[in-house]
């Protein structure tokens, strides 16, 4: 059954240059996921003036390129250990599996070959479950950019004070709350379910992010570091809180998951 034949009202396909979009509009939510590499590029539920979710004003759309914001997924592998850097699906095309409109939420499942699912939940919360189908263990990062109003008021409560920095190469201590002051890429690694807190003073509010069965929680920011896809000006709006498994492969049949939820201030 082809899904997208059949797509009711609240769904529409639009061309984004090369790349297909699947577009929502429902009471509850505004959304954005693009067929390559199912990636979420927006949500806004009803009660925010704002995206929650940052997309590079410079994102050009060409198919078989990496997407700058919403969440990628970096599968089978993290980082540049191999060619694509972060795996391939995010570059590949992913098939609309089923979905439901309800009145509260839109539930949607997208398949990756025989080889992963991702189903999305998507109302006045935004949920993102990833199913590794594959035999061989895989990494995993749901790579989140979120949308804020200036990096220099952004505090994030709640992680470890422990890290492994990716660019120095070395663990270190770090505070928490943390803030965002330079070019940061570290690794923290969980031992059990965790909620990080975005505060955006900014915006006046903040952003619950719920790690679920991840082993490691990515925080990334470029700073003024040039970055492919992204302006100069680009990190002044973003930071990536990611839910990840990159330590602790996942082994056929398991599920990592993100909940995101928005409370204004």
């Amino acid at each position: 059954m082809n899904y997208l034949e059949q797509l009711p009202p609240e769904l529409n396909i639009i061309h984004y240059n090369d790349i297909p979009v699947l577009e929502i509009s429902h009471p509850k939510v505004k959304a954005k996921i693009s067929l390559q590499g199912a990636q979420l590029l927006s949500w806004q539920p009803a009660q925010s003036q704002q995206d929650v979710l940052w997309l590079s004003e410079v994102e050009s759309f060409n198919a078989g390129n990496a997407i700058r914001g919403g969440v990628p997924i970096c599968y089978p592998w993290f980082g540049g250990v191999k060619s694509p850097s972060h795996g391939y699906a995010r570059i590949q095309q992913w098939a609309l599996a089923d979905y439901q409109v309800e009145n509260e939420q839109i539930w949607l499942a997208f398949d990756f070959q025989d080889e992963a699912r991702l189903e999305m939940v998507l109302g006045s919360t935004c949920g993102l479950t990833f199913t590794h189908l594959a035999q061989e263990p895989a990494q995993l990062a749901l790579h989140t950019y979120f949308n804020v109003a200036n990096i220099q008021q952004v505090s994030l409560e709640g992680l470890p004070t422990r890290c492994f920095n990716s660019l120095t190469k070395q663990e270190e201590t770090v505070t928490s709350p943390r803030k965002i002051t330079e070019n940061v890429d570290c690794i923290y690694p969980i031992t059990q379910p965790l909620t990080a807190t975005i505060r955006d003073l900014g915006y006046q509010r903040h952003i619950q992010v719920e790690h679920l069965n991840a082993t490691d929680v990515v925080v990334w920011n470029p700073w003024h570091k040039p970055t492919s896809g992204m302006s100069e000006q680009g990190y002044q709006t973003m930071v990536c809180v990611e839910t990840a498994r990159i330590h602790h492969l996942m082994t056929q049949g398991e599920q990592v998951s993100v909940k995101i939820s928005l409370q204004q201030d």
